[in-house]
């Protein structure tokens, strides 16, 4: 048995508590009348005197060095935060606390909070942000434009909630409906249609390009941006592993383009069958409408899904006479669909995918077929070859086997090669850009920060490439930047970063924070980002869905075969129920819901939209 039943009221009381009197409850450590980070950083660190020219150190301790006031240069000072005042600090905080930390942030804080302190400074920063995925969506939500100057710098003006795009691939939403102008997310925000190209890190520049047209007529433009502090959040590309033909005869679902491309070709498949030429060969009636999807994770999964709706739904309306010839193969190399799902999950997806489909008129059919422990080597025009030397005929194909790093992360970690970064790469990052607890770049000297699929949490290198995760982080880095915390280094010739301080103890501290510092046991150090894993969700097709929603942790390493969480298991018509509540929930305004709505009520009423554009 786990702990008591009591325990989740443990948030409950302790959010009450602390709303009460917002001093109620401090760390052990007597308040101090300065306030300066000197200060602050000398009391409960270890005291070392650094020579300026000396290449020795505290191994167990991090120097600030701060620019003289009384002449030119650069001085050391004698103080250092200890090793174990930072790995306190960046511990996993008890998941109990966690909870009523996050609550206190999502109820309490808007109502209670004053506004974030003034910048201590007059001119403001200048904030770069790439990319304008679920990541920097977030950040925008919750950065004080107040402080800084933003520039988003992105090829795409928009926003894509990226979960339902197995869904307008097929016509059940509408690409506008789950989009969203990234000027609205946030109107103090400049944007910068552009794409970066490289990042110089000394003089802190980005070099974009952009494709400027006035009727007929393009040019390139190229120039350069500068920043103060730089978010990179660009995201991941769908990966290939070197497979030959991938590129070349393979659909990709990353992007909006991706889908309606996908939309185009599944009716053009159906239009090409129904050829005259091609109605007496059964053989290349089947073949046209073969949809072969590699990967059998929940993007895979859910597209299968949609497609078998399609096909079930719309099919006898369109393509009658042509349902008997459709097949569906889903392609996976692991013994199992739905990795991140418990072994009864897995199986009832497996039940709802491959279902017969009654429809009046037609012979029953089962249209899809999971093939696992399936290789892909190679893949033509015609045919997916495999490593066993079977191959597949097919229609249209569907890669969805993974993601890797787009060449301008490459890039930046090349640029970043010569710090620690490169260590980082080695122990934990592998391709990412590894960050540490903060999100702060690993050699990045505290001006450069990274999320989602394109980093990796240095005390948490396990996390999900997932939009959950990227919004998370997003919202907890706003934040941060918007707060009076010392986010850089001290000076040039350290290479190490100090943890997020408070600049003055006496700031206005929120609930959350406050609880936050009751957690880690100090309440000047920021506290790092940690994940409250919501739960993953996936649509298995005919109004029925998974919801696995994580009540508890696990103990120990997530990666480790003994971590057993707590999950809440729901499925069929509840889940599918919970799957679109969520959905609905998470889209970035009023506007998208209605939309979403608006759009599974016309499909209801009157089928989906197979006008190729």
């Amino acid at each position: 048995m786990r702990a008591a039943s009591s325990s989740p009221l443990l948030p409950l009381v302790l959010v009450l508590l602390l709303s009460a009197d917002s001093r109620a409850f401090t760390t052990s450590r007597p308040m101090r009348s300065s306030s300066s980070l000197r200060d602050a950083l000398k009391e409960d660190v270890e005291v070392v005197v650094v020579d300026a020219g000396s290449s020795s150190k505290s191994a167990s301790a991090v120097p600030i060095v701060e620019s003289s006031s009384s002449g030119g240069g650069v001085r050391t000072t004698g103080a250092v935060v200890a090793r174990e005042r930072t790995d306190r600090a960046t511990k996993a905080r008890p998941y109990p606390l966690f909870l009523a930390e996050k609550a206190a942030s999502l109820f309490v804080d808007p109502i209670l909070s004053s506004p974030p302190p003034p910048s201590s400074s007059g001119e403001k920063e200048t904030i770069v942000v790439l990319g304008t995925g679920w990541g920097a969506a977030s950040f925008l939500k919750n950065v004080d434009t107040d402080r800084y100057d933003v520039t988003v710098i992105s090829p795409r003006n928009y926003f894509v909630f990226t979960p339902m795009l197995a869904g307008a691939s097929v016509g059940t939403v509408d690409f506008k409906s789950i989009t969203e102008p990234i000027r609205e997310i946030n109107n103090r925000a400049k944007y910068v249609e552009a794409s970066a190209t490289s990042i110089d890190t000394t003089k802190r520049t980005v070099s974009c390009v952009s494709v400027s047209c006035e009727g007929n007529s393009c040019e390139t433009i190229e120039f350069d941006v500068a920043y103060d502090r730089l978010l990179f959040s660009v995201g991941a590309r769908t990966t290939t592993f070197g497979t030959p033909g991938v590129e070349e005869y393979c659909n990709y679902l990353k992007q909006v383009g991706d889908a309606q491309q996908i939309k185009n070709a599944i009716v053009n498949c159906f239009e090409n069958a129904s050829l005259p030429a091609r109605a007496s060969t059964p053989e290349m009636i089947e073949r046209e409408l073969t949809f072969v999807i590699v990967g059998a994770g929940p993007t895979g999964v859910e597209f299968a899904a949609e497609l078998l709706d399609f096909i079930e739904g719309d099919g006898p309306r369109y393509y009658k006479e042509l349902l008997p010839y459709v097949r569906i193969k889903i392609v996976e190399a692991a013994p199992t669909i739905l990795r991140p799902f418990e072994d009864g999950m897995k199986d009832e997806a497996m039940r709802r995918l491959t279902r017969d489909i009654e429809i009046p008129g037609v012979p029953t059919i089962r249209p899809l077929e999971v093939l696992l422990n399936k290789q892909v080597s190679e893949v033509s025009a015609k045919y997916i070859y495999f490593k066993d030397g079977d191959r597949l005929h097919y229609g249209m194909a569907l890669w969805a086997a993974g993601i890797g790093p787009l060449p301008l992360t490459t890039s930046l970690i090349e640029e970043l090669g010569d710090t620690e970064q490169s260590t980082a790469q080695k122990e934990f990052a592998r391709g990412r850009l590894g960050v540490d607890p903060w999100l702060r770049v690993i050699g990045g000297r505290g001006r450069i920060f990274s999320l989602g699929d394109c980093s990796c949490v240095s005390n948490t290198p396990s996390l999900p490439a997932t939009a959950q995760v990227a919004s998370q982080q997003g919202e907890y880095l706003g934040r941060l930047l918007s707060n009076d915390y010392r986010i850089d280094e001290a000076g040039d010739d350290s290479s190490s970063l100090l943890p997020p301080m408070v600049l003055d103890r006496d700031q206005p501290r929120s609930l959350s924070e406050r609880i936050a510092s009751l957690t880690m046991g100090d309440d000047e150090i920021a506290a790092p980002f940690q994940f409250l894993d919501l739960g993953i969700l996936a649509y298995t097709g005919s109004g029925s869905a998974l919801a696995q929603v994580q009540v508890a942790p696990g103990k120990g390493d997530p990666t480790s075969e003994t971590w057993n969480p707590v999950r809440l298991q729901i499925k069929g018509k509840l889940g599918f129920g919970l799957w679109r509540s969520i959905y609905l929930w998470k889209q970035t305004s009023p506007k998208n819901v209605v939309l979403v709505t608006l759009d599974w009520i016309k499909v209801k009423l009157f089928g989906r939209d197979i006008s190729i554009l």
